[in-house]
């Protein structure tokens, strides 16, 4: 199966996006909220619908990326946030894109893509941030029948993040939404 634009466009056309939660994730909800800088430059890979960026650009911050290889979800977005600045909407493949992050967030990408590009986008994603930038977000704990989603374990992931991360915090998520209670993990990582 190629996990391609062509692949990610047809899911969407066809509205098989069981991932997709219809508004952000509650676990990011808090880290957002706590964030004091709304003027750092904030990426959101694989944003899907874009419900992190809606929140974030509707809670004053306007320095806020977003990539996805499938052009359906992006029109999605712009739909629902038609003031959302055009040069900030970005189809296209992650791992090519060019410029630099204070802050990533990862919400579904990890577990969307081939596992054996998961060490490549760690690498791409630490490449992609500033000095002390900061790698946050969502990862499954716990394993799926083929996929995607891909699953994986907090000990797996710690291998990918210690050679790219000085400062890493990965943790079980307790407000995850009920149906992701008890298998998923936030995680803080600082370049």
């Amino acid at each position: 199966m190629e996990l391609d634009a062509q692949f990610w466009q047809s899911r969407y056309e066809n509205n098989q996006t069981g991932w997709d939660l219809g508004s952000a994730s509650p676990p990011l909800v808090h880290y957002f909220n706590q964030l004091e800088d709304k003027n750092i430059k904030i990426l959101i890979p694989g944003c899907g619908n874009a419900h992190e960026a809606e929140y974030l650009f509707n809670n004053g911050f306007q320095n806020v990326f977003v990539i996805d290889l499938a052009e359906a979800p992006l029109k999605n977005f712009k739909s629902k946030a038609p003031e959302f600045p055009e040069n900030q909407l970005i189809q296209g493949d992650f791992f090519i894109l060019e410029d630099t992050f204070d802050l990533i967030i990862e919400q579904t990408l990890f577990c969307a893509i081939n596992p054996e590009l998961r060490n490549e986008y760690i690498k791409k994603t630490s490449n992609l941030l500033t000095e002390n930038g900061k790698f946050v977000g969502l990862l499954f704990d716990r394993m799926f029948d083929g996929g995607p989603p891909f699953g994986g374990s907090k000990i797996e992931y710690l291998e990918y993040f210690k050679p790219n991360f000085e400062s890493i915090y990965l943790e079980s998520c307790y407000n995850s939404i009920a149906p992701r209670q008890g298998s998923e993990v936030f995680f803080i990582a600082r370049k």
